[in-house]
């Protein structure tokens, strides 16, 4: 064998398990760059991990499936080679962890990394022919015009998914999946803005706020921000993970319980104050004025009974939206689904009907919300790839 292992995709996942997987390793990605995903994360300062990580905060069709190589490599494990490395990074909310300088940084780190473990690194290939071997894999390398064909005895897909194709992301894995037989669960954009007919908010652009947004059965409090084609911020991107195409979303306006309980003390005091400016009170102006239009408010604080307000509650705490479908894969953070998991190892990912061949990072049907959560997995994915191919 030419290698001991080949891996595909040189972003987060494979950057990781280069570095750790030991013995002659061969790191290809067709992008002229390493770790571009990680390069523009979290605003250029790479959200690299989560202190709250834990097999809750994944979707899968095995919602087990992640537990293995999350505990095996954790977030401290992570922030302690951050650390060790000199890195300075601070903790934003919901435990985000963040470089203080540059998400180059981490870049670095996972090369300087690469390099010592004697890993080789080629940019600008792509492969093709990937083909099953007695004891391996055959693949041809192709650079510019040279084409190389070599053998390895692991192969290792790291090559991510479908989302922001304009940095190179493909379904390669998913492709190469189907080529060897293994199941691939349904695949859709996710962590990403949810689009509504045009002009659906015109005039709202740009308002933000808290808010509670359940997709499904699952509800995230955090922010939540109109723009020109639909609605975004955390919350929108949290809940479309879990968004199914035609269905609605709920979005409560009010999270903070105490709406009912303000317009009441409101009316005993601005009884002539109009309902349209006593949302004021509890959302953006822009935003009450666009709720007074659309729901046909009338009247002062005065003019409403207790019921009349409690149903006005109501709506803002359950407004029902239904949107027309999302940024898509343009915008999207990660892709929802992937390889199936009942194809893979939990331990190490590596394929059960071929020996040797593993499945790792954004590729794999395993999918985290938003705040470093999914760069854990690609790290503690990695891991558990490495240390078997270790033996």
């Amino acid at each position: 064998m030419d290698y001991d292992t080949i891996i595909l995709g040189a972003g987060a996942a494979g950057l990781m398990c280069a570095a750790h997987c030991g013995g002659r390793v061969l790191l290809v990605d067709h992008a002229k760059k390493p770790g571009e995903k990680i390069r523009i994360s979290g605003g250029g300062r790479c959200n690299f991990t989560n202190t709250g990580t834990g097999p809750e905060n994944f979707l899968s069709a095995n919602p087990h499936f992640a537990k293995s190589a999350l505990a095996r490599y954790t977030q401290w494990d992570f922030i302690s080679l951050v650390s060790e490395h000199g890195i300075a990074w601070h903790e934003k909310t919901l435990g985000q962890l963040f470089c203080d300088g540059s998400a180059q940084q981490i870049i670095d780190m996972l090369l300087g990394l690469v390099g010592r473990a004697g890993a080789e690194i080629s940019l600008s290939t792509s492969a093709e022919d990937i083909t099953r071997l007695a004891d391996g894999y055959g693949l041809t390398l192709v650079r510019g015009n040279a084409r190389q064909l070599v053998t390895t005895r692991n192969l290792v897909l790291a090559t991510g998914g479908k989302s922001i194709p304009k940095m190179g992301a493909t379904g390669f894995a998913h492709d190469l999946a189907r080529q060897m037989d293994l199941p691939v669960t349904e695949r859709a954009p996710a962590l990403v803005p949810l689009t509504f007919a045009p002009d659906r908010f015109a005039g709202l652009p740009g308002v933000a706020l808290p808010a509670r947004v359940t997709a499904g059965a699952t509800t995230f409090a955090e922010a939540l921000l109109f723009t020109h084609r639909g609605l975004s911020g955390p919350a929108i991107l949290q809940a479309s993970s879990y968004w199914q195409e035609g269905a609605e979303i709920t979005i409560d306006l009010t999270p903070g319980g105490q709406a009912l309980a303000t317009l009441r003390g409101a009316r005993r005091k601005v009884g002539n104050r109009s309902l349209t400016r006593s949302l004021d009170m509890l959302l953006p102006a822009r935003l009450s004025d666009y709720l007074a239009a659309d729901w046909q408010l009338e009247g002062n604080l005065a003019d409403q009974s207790d019921a009349a307000l409690g149903a006005l509650c109501d709506r803002l705490s359950q407004w029902r939206l239904r949107p027309a479908g999302s940024e898509g894969y343009r915008t999207a953070e990660v892709t929802r689904g992937g390889v199936s998991t009942e194809a893979l190892s939990s331990r190490s990912l590596q394929s059960h009907a071929h020996p040797g061949l593993y499945f790792i990072g954004e590729c794999v049907d395993v999918t985290g919300w938003l705040g470093g959560y999914n760069f854990q997995w690609a790290w503690s994915s990695a891991m558990a790839a490495a240390r078997a191919i270790q033996g």
